[in-house]
């Protein structure tokens, strides 16, 4: 069972290379464009530079573009857990064709989540190691965005969600302890860090840091570490 779709398109990037190891991680992105069409032209235009290994179009419809044992250009700059260098030998990219303003629909999110139980399978990948770009790069990205669904992933053991209320007595200087714990790359501002963990975990929050963003952190850090089964730098 390889997760991915029946009628896949396979379109060959040349934005692409060879890995300096597994992949052991999964980073989920939106388009921002305005056809999924569009999307795939640039991440197969050689100019552009950039790939991913899969795009998902809003209706189902998907788009491989560079093979899971090749190292696509969809990462950037930025680091989580112990990785702090070449996120893109260590991760595999899936675009969502969305603005970030909307709903993910459903035809769209039934094609996610098999393929990602699929990559997860082959390459060992643990559900706290299946992130937005925004959480690997928090200074400069903000992509799935706010209204992407991990709770709906997190219920079929597919992403890592808080169970925890919004209220606690908790300590707001453990906020970076807790966040690296979670896998937030410490060169990350507080003020970046404090935006993707509310981008991931509490899109409504505004404001100062507050109780409920460490709770979430303190949940998350005891239940999902994201280096428990290890990732070299």
């Amino acid at each position: 069972m390889t997760g991915l779709p029946e009628g896949m398109i396979r379109r060959r990037s040349p934005n692409q290379g060879v890995r300096a190891c597994a992949p052991d991680a999964i980073i989920v992105h939106f388009t921002n464009m305005a056809t999924p069409e569009a999307a795939v032209e640039r991440l197969c235009c050689a100019e552009a530079g950039v790939s991913c290994h899969y795009v998902i179009a809003e209706d189902g419809r998907c788009w491989q573009l560079v093979e899971e044992k090749a190292r696509a250009h969809h990462a950037g700059l930025g680091g989580w857990g112990r990785i702090a260098q070449d996120m893109n030998s260590h991760t595999i990219g899936i675009e969502l064709a969305n603005s970030g303003v909307v709903p993910f629909p459903e035809p769209q999110m039934r094609v996610l989540e098999p393929m990602l139980r699929g990559i997860m399978a082959r390459w060992e990948i643990p559900p706290e190691r299946v992130i937005g770009h925004s959480d690997m790069a928090p200074d400069r990205k903000d992509d799935p965005g706010p209204r992407f669904d991990w709770r709906r992933l997190a219920r079929q053991g597919l992403a890592v969600w808080p169970e925890t209320g919004e209220r606690g007595d908790e300590d707001p200087g453990a906020f970076r302890a807790l966040a690296t714990a979670v896998g937030y790359r410490p060169e990350f501002s507080d003020e970046d860090v404090l935006k993707a963990v509310r981008l991931r975990f509490r899109p409504w929050a505004r404001g100062p840091l507050g109780a409920g963003d460490i709770a979430v952190l303190r949940d998350v850090a005891a239940r999902f570490p994201v280096d428990r089964q290890g990732a070299d730098a």
